[in-house]
């Protein structure tokens, strides 16, 4: 993979990895029942970033976990914030459970393509090296 398509993807991740992060901000708030309406307006704008940014990503790259069924089942679970401080506590915990077991198998992904963005600066650098010695 090309050096720059390589560190946007990175960066694509990360910026993803922030979204899932601030999803689980609102998990939290509607657990807490302590949200307000502009809130629930910022969630579902959430939803869509996440959406739209998992698309972008497994357009660049095969990821087999986690799925985009998994984040897809995710995100579709909790239409809204009323909906979600009104599940079960049993539900909840396991919403917030499978939310952790995806962003544990996004973290490993961004893990997977760092080493690849180092491996692509440690071949520029042997080649501006070996270009270097030729002069």
């Amino acid at each position: 993979m090309a050096k720059k398509k390589i560190d946007k993807l990175v960066e694509q991740v990360e910026n993803f990895l922030g979204c899932w992060k601030q999803l689980n901000h609102f998990i939290n708030l509607a657990r807490s029942k302590k949200f307000k309406p502009e809130d629930e307006d910022q969630f579902l704008e959430l939803k869509s970033i996440i959406i739209q940014e998992l698309e972008f990503i497994l357009a660049a790259i095969q990821s087999g976990t986690p799925s985009r069924d998994e984040v897809h089942n995710l995100i579709a679970g909790v239409p809204s914030l009323r909906f979600l401080s009104e599940m079960q506590e049993g539900n909840q915990r396991a919403l917030e459970s499978q939310w952790h077991k995806i962003y544990v198998g996004w973290l490993a992904v961004l893990g997977q393509l760092k080493v690849q963005q180092q491996e692509e600066q440690s071949k520029s650098f042997l080649t501006a090296l070996a270009g270097d010695k030729s002069k």
